[in-house]
């Protein structure tokens, strides 16, 4: 899982260097994209990003003009009818059961609609979503796939439910003294973005980070000095954590599943760093304290 169920944004996007550049070259020759959870997280920054480089963009929705259910197939031919590419986000993560037969039915429905390429959003060191990976890949047939595996968002703090924990003062969370190098999730987009309009991505997979890997009790103090409040980290049980997401309307089920996948990926195996983000747009990830900064002049964290 990219570690961001529940947590949405709105950015405006800002072209960035050689990299974007070569995106906009790419981007004149684009047909349609079709962006699956075209009003969530990821998939609406990708779909502003695209629409800024003169891309048509279809956004999937469940409630959108583009229907597109995960959990209804009927819909998904009419929604990729016509285009050349598509951004695939599934929800709620690829590590829940299921997920890689629905990944296996999309690649068929995209290699029957004729989709040249496919970028989808899977999680890091998640053993469960690699499997959707390869379901999908033996599925869309001569489909460019890029699958693009991402470090923990570090939205998630100035966003959904644990931008309530920031602005109450406790971060809760159950990540023990772990360390992760999170990602921006800007610079996820704009990998997208470029592996969507540009060439030589077909067949890649990059794990994406940020440049630093901090605890989470280094980033509550990082976001307690950005936010000119005292944020303190409080380390839970999974269980505890479950009940923590129940409190905040999430179902039994699903904060079960999300507390357990924190817990199995917040063992230490995520916390080294990679250049992902510099080989596809050659310049460095964003440092978790510009994030910070970013987040608080924005007002994420006023309350």
């Amino acid at each position: 899982m990219t570690k961001n169920t529940a947590y949405e944004t709105k950015k405006t996007y800002t072209k960035q260097g050689a990299a974007d550049s070569t995106a906009q070259e790419g981007a004149r020759v684009m047909g349609t994209v079709v962006v699956t959870s075209g009003t969530g997280k990821t998939g609406r920054r990708v779909a502003e990003r695209l629409a800024a480089l003169g891309v048509p963009v279809r956004a999937g929705s469940r409630a959108g003009e583009v229907p597109f259910d995960w959990q209804d197939e009927s819909g998904w031919a009419a929604a990729l009818e016509g285009t050349e590419a598509a951004y695939v986000a599934y929800y709620p993560d690829l590590a829940v059961p299921g997920a890689a037969g629905a990944m296996a039915a999309f690649g068929r429905v995209a290699a029957a609609s004729g989709l040249r390429r496919v970028v989808l959003l899977s999680g890091r060191g998640e053993p469960q979503a690699a499997v959707a990976e390869e379901a999908l890949r033996g599925a869309c047939g001569e489909v460019e796939l890029t699958v693009v595996r991402s470090a923990f968002f570090a939205q998630n703090f100035s966003e959904g439910a644990l931008l309530d924990s920031v602005l109450g003062g406790e971060l809760v969370f159950p990540a023990g003294s772990t360390a992760e190098p999170f990602l921006d999730i800007d610079d996820l987009a704009d990998v997208v973005v470029a592996a969507l309009t540009g060439d030589g991505h077909a067949g890649a997979l990059y794990e994406l980070t940020g440049p630093r890997s901090l605890t989470f009790e280094e980033a509550a103090e990082e976001i307690g000095r950005a936010a000119g409040r005292p944020v303190r980290y409080v380390p839970v049980s999974g269980p505890a954590y479950a009940e923590v997401l129940e409190g905040f309307g999430v179902s039994g089920p699903e904060a079960g599943f999300l507390a357990e996948l924190f817990a199995t990926l917040l063992d230490g195996h995520n916390s080294a760093t990679t250049d992902g983000v510099k080989r596809v747009l050659g310049r460095e990830a964003k440092e978790f304290t510009a994030f910070t900064r970013e987040a608080a002049r924005d007002g994420a964290w006023h309350g």
